[in-house]
């Protein structure tokens, strides 16, 4: 049965303030236009065969308007009685069949304006725990007297729009619970990516050196690891690779365990070896785990030169630009994935690094990145880029190599799928003294 419009309760101001809470909690107000409100709108129309209908959100001053079917222009009007105001009060349809003899409704701008509505029906939108946050209604301009069976289905409207707002609300906490995810996972990440590389590289004296490490997904934490330490005899250890069966355990169980195999013997093929014997013992029975790396040594020369021991296995080649303005690849090429083979080979080469020249080491995830049109930079691209910036740069340090590989990264974008790790050593021109070591 239809409430009668000249019984209407006044609302508490706790009902009140437990109803717009809920307003707000559906996030609709001043949302734009909707297709599936203005179907909802357009069929109540059609329903009582009446000019317009709307669907309404009673806020705190004002009706706003979520959708609307023959009302032109009018997106929201002031919360006056008579019409939406009252008829959230009801559980059931409200109807005024003749505004003009209303007290209630005279004074709504509905039927005092140009509309000049007579006939008003709604239904309210009533949420799971009772409170109503509007109507669907509809309006004529003519008195009239609804059907049972159109007030039925003006209440079925209003349960749809109903299932629509907590779909809706469905979907804004599921995005929410995403978008939470994903910023917590990030900061994991980082912090996970912190402990597994050096917080900062040390100073070698006579040295440059500057790293970097690229994730292809900021919600994980990639294989590919790095590191720089110094040796007992005066020497400098640095190593870079790149794990098959990525993650923080996998990139921690190897840093570390290159960092012990240079203490036992710095010898580079042996610290390959060690590892090596590591990762095959940790996960007998398992999946294997492997990886690529490069392991060298640096030895300070009396000229202020550094002598470069290189081993590799599976690794790409690292690249000296030389003093000339040259990019010469210093291969390891022949050395053998680490953790795979039972009796694998690694390789070693021996170069020099002469003041005014650098040394990068990176992993693959640069070289087997890809250009807009879907070629791969390999080597040869990288060493084009180097000798189209780095090399004709005015800063020849560590620090420039890295920020040229970096704005190459930057380049590529999405045409980079996996993680990167870049090591970048130089000798400056005038090496610096070497007495002790910098703190």
């Amino acid at each position: 049965m239809a409430a009668s419009p000249l019984q209407v309760p006044l609302p508490r101001a706790s009902d009140e303030g437990r109803r717009l809470d809920a307003v707000r909690r559906y996030q609709i107000l001043d949302t734009p236009p909707d297709g599936a409100f203005d179907r909802i709108a357009g069929l109540a129309a059609r329903i009582f065969e009446a000019p317009m209908a709307t669907v309404a959100i009673v806020d705190t001053d004002r009706v706003w308007f979520k959708a609307t079917h023959g009302l032109t222009g009018v997106t929201q009007i002031d919360r006056d009685p008579g019409l939406c105001s009252s008829a959230i009060l009801h559980g059931e349809p409200y109807v005024v069949a003749d505004a003009a003899t209303d007290a209630r409704a005279l004074a709504n701008p509905l039927v005092q304006g140009d509309i000049g509505v007579r006939f008003y029906a709604a239904a309210p939108i009533v949420t799971a725990d009772g409170q109503h946050l509007g109507t669907v209604d509809v309006l004529d301009t003519r008195p009239r007297k609804p059907t049972d069976v159109q007030l039925d289905a003006l209440q079925d409207l209003a349960a749809l729009v109903m299932d629509e707002l907590e779909l809706r609300l469905s979907a804004i906490r599921t995005v929410a619970a995403e978008r939470d995810r994903r910023t917590e996972a990030e900061r994991l990440a980082r912090t996970l990516q912190r402990t597994l590389l050096p917080p900062a590289l040390p100073t070698v004296p006579g040295l440059q050196a500057a790293a970097a490490y690229h994730t292809a997904s900021p919600h994980e934490v990639g294989g590919d690891f790095y590191d720089l330490f110094p040796l007992d005899d005066g020497r400098w250890a640095f190593f870079l690779g790149d794990v098959c069966g990525k993650g923080a355990e996998a990139a921690a169980l190897t840093r570390y365990t290159l960092r012990a195999a240079a203490i036992y013997d710095p010898d580079p093929c042996a610290a390959l070896s060690n590892l090596d014997s590591v990762l095959k013992g940790e996960h007998q029975g398992s999946a294997p785990r492997y990886c690529t790396a490069v392991f060298g040594v640096l030895q300070p020369l009396a000229d202020g030169s550094f002598s470069v021991t290189l081993a590799g296995g599976g690794h790409p080649s690292a690249l000296a630009v030389r003093v000339d303005g040259k990019v010469e690849p210093i291969s390891t090429a022949g050395g053998q994935l680490v953790g795979m083979l039972p009796d694998p080979q690694f390789v070693q080469t021996t170069t020099r690094l002469s003041p005014g020249e650098s040394l990068l080491l990176y992993t693959d995830g640069l070289t087997e990145a890809r250009a807009p049109d879907g070629t791969m930079l390999d080597e040869d691209g990288l060493t084009q880029h180097l000798l189209s910036t780095y090399v004709q740069a005015e800063d020849r340090s560590a620090d420039g190599l890295l920020g040229s590989v970096e704005a190459l990264l930057r380049r590529l974008g999405d045409g980079v799928s996996d993680d990167t790790a870049l090591l970048a050593l130089s000798v400056p021109t005038q090496p610096e003294p070497r007495t002790q070591e910098k703190r």
